[in-house]
């Protein structure tokens, strides 16, 4: 084991911000984690012995949980059993010294252990309530539990992936739950600015529901059915709004993603590949033509890149400013000239497993610099620390520890 990092402290747009993390796996430590990442103070918050459920998930290394390292970055973090009364007594003294609680359990579960909003609100009346969930906080599935995949199907974003007239198909990553996190950061950020000129301002509750910010990702989907009665469905690779917009084979046995998004685009794109005979076609001349007959472009565009390697694609598409890329994997990113030169890829000190290598922070500031300060704690790293500075003595730590509150 490696000797445990000191922590950095918080610089960026949001320092000096302090955000209360007691949820669990991947939406709402997503939230926090964004907070983190501009600057924001975070302390981390999990049960006693098992932790976050998130350790448990794939990948490890030597029985470290890495997704739990870039999850719960810049973080500090502790154990507390909320259940308890002497952990509900120390989670309050701990909501008073914050801006903001991110929670994630079902919905009124924390009211049931006593932890309400009226509560929370009497001992800091401006703290924001950032609550994320499945459903949200009314409705017939308030308290129905639920996965990244149960809100991406039940959406409408897994029916719209997969091969045409095949089996619909999930990703191999929980894509809502990043979602749900940026959109329940965003609703963070928007409550902060409305009580800033406000002194007298209560802290809002905020209700933001996965399923609902998956939809909201989906943009035309919903406005389609409502205008045309028109229901999405999946077809492969293929864009569904502009064409030629596929992923095609290379002769080399590579595959490069192309978009051939506005007719500009698209007339740049013929003369790269000697198809200019394309642009005055009637079938093609415009982007709805295009679509209406992607089947025959994509015959046509597919046959004439799999005549050239991917270097000679990339050469004759950069040429005429046509944009593609390959498929990458994880070891292309990392070797990627423009990645390594940005740094979009950072090493970070770790206590467990050294320095380790994850994304870097997104957005970038010009003025206040943002950085991934440190990976995610160990299970109770800070608890001393947290613990100390509400006064309590190594005794009464020990006696929490015993007692299984901490």
């Amino acid at each position: 084991m490696s000797e445990t990092p000191k922590v950095a402290i918080p610089s960026g747009p949001l320092a000096g911000l302090r955000v209360l993390d007691i949820s669990t796996v991947i939406a709402g430590p997503f939230a926090s984690t964004l907070l983190a990442d501009l600057g924001a103070e975070v302390l981390k918050v999990e049960m006693p012995g098992a932790g976050d459920a998130l350790r448990r998930l794939a990948p490890h290394k030597e029985g470290v949980p890495l997704w739990w390292k870039v999850t719960n970055r810049n973080k500090r973090g502790i154990t507390l059993d909320l259940r308890k009364p002497d952990g509900k007594e120390l989670l309050g003294r701990l909501a008073a010294q914050y801006d903001v609680l991110v929670e994630n359990f079902r919905t009124g579960t924390l009211d049931g252990w006593g932890i309400t909003r009226d509560w929370l609100q009497a001992i800091n009346p401006r703290l924001t309530i950032l609550r994320v969930t499945g459903f949200g906080q009314t409705g017939p599935y308030r308290s129905t539990p639920g996965f990244a995949r149960v809100f991406e199907a039940m959406s409408g974003f897994t029916r719209m992936c997969g091969e045409e007239g095949g089996t619909p198909l999930h990703l191999g990553y929980p894509i809502s739950d990043p979602v749900g996190g940026l959109f329940g950061a965003v609703g963070v950020l928007a409550e902060l600015y409305r009580i800033k000129g406000d002194p007298s301002a209560r802290g809002q509750e905020i209700d933001c529901a996965v399923a609902e910010a998956m939809m909201r990702t989906l943009e035309f989907l919903a406005i389609e059915y409502d205008q045309l009665g028109a229901v999405r469905v999946a077809s492969g690779n293929r864009s569904q709004y502009a064409a030629p917009g596929n992923i095609y084979a290379t002769a080399d046995g590579k595959w490069a993603s192309i978009a051939a998004s506005t007719q500009s685009i698209f007339e740049r794109f013929c003369t790269a590949l000697g198809l200019e005979q394309l642009i005055s076609d009637p079938r093609f001349i415009d982007n709805p033509s295009r679509v209406k007959n992607n089947q025959e472009i994509d015959r046509i565009v597919s046959d004439a890149v799999s005549r050239l390697t991917l270097d000679e694609l990339r050469t004759r598409l950069q040429a005429h400013e046509v944009g593609f890329s390959p498929i990458y994997d994880a070891a292309d990113v990392f070797a990627d000239p423009h990645f390594v030169a940005r740094q979009t890829i950072v090493t970070v000190p770790d206590g467990e497993l050294g320095d380790v290598r994850m994304q870097c922070v997104v957005p970038r500031f010009s003025e206040t610099p943002v950085s991934v300060r440190n990976a995610g704690p160990s299970l109770g790293q800070h608890n001393e620390e947290v613990f100390g500075s509400l006064g309590l003595n190594a005794q009464e730590i020990e006696r929490l520890r015993d007692a299984k509150v901490i």
